[in-house]
């Protein structure tokens, strides 16, 4: 009995090495990879307040099937990523968000890169059907690319009722 569980601990421990010694291939779970150069093959298409966070700014970046089919008024296909930097507000001494003369926070640090990736046909139909989004999914990473640890269903149940804009708050800045 204990021989069997240490094995399936050492096989399960080889796979996540394995995994992680991909370059670009750290997960923050199955189905989606880090995409470790996104800010320098996406393009940066909103950067706003975060407006469910008062102390947060995101910037947003999508890859270029998703722009595509965002500007031509078709749906993102498979493969489509939107990925959003986000960064705490600088604050004031009593933790206030700071606002330019423009009225808008200003950045401070990265927190974490949240990402959405559109998976394939019939992804996500095994969830409870307030978490799913038509295949997409999500992840959470902390800015060295490394698991953020994020209830990535808080992301999925966020964006679930947005099933008019293809469970995307910002479509329309993506033409």
């Amino acid at each position: 009995m204990k021989f069997a569980m240490w094995t399936a601990v050492a096989i399960a421990a080889l796979g996540v090495l394995v995994a992680l010694s991909r370059p670009g291939a750290v997960r923050a779970d199955e189905h989606i990879a880090f995409p470790a150069d996104y800010a320098q093959t996406f393009k940066n298409y909103l950067s706003l307040d975060r407006t469910q966070n008062p102390d947060q700014i995101m910037r947003l970046f999508a890859n270029a099937p998703a722009l595509e089919a965002a500007k031509a008024g078709q749906p993102l296909p498979e493969g489509s990523m939107i990925v959003a930097e986000v960064y705490k507000a600088k604050v004031d001494e009593d933790g206030k968000a700071i606002v330019s003369s423009l009225g808008r926070r200003i950045r401070d640090k990265l927190a974490m890169i949240a990402v959405m990736e559109k998976q394939g046909e019939g992804f996500g139909k095994d969830l409870p059907a307030e978490l799913q989004n038509d295949g997409w999914d999500f992840a959470a990473f902390k800015p060295d690319g490394s698991d953020a640890g994020k209830d990535l269903n808080e992301c999925r149940a966020c964006h679930a009722p947005l099933k008019d804009t293809q469970h995307l708050f910002s479509i329309e800045h993506m033409h």
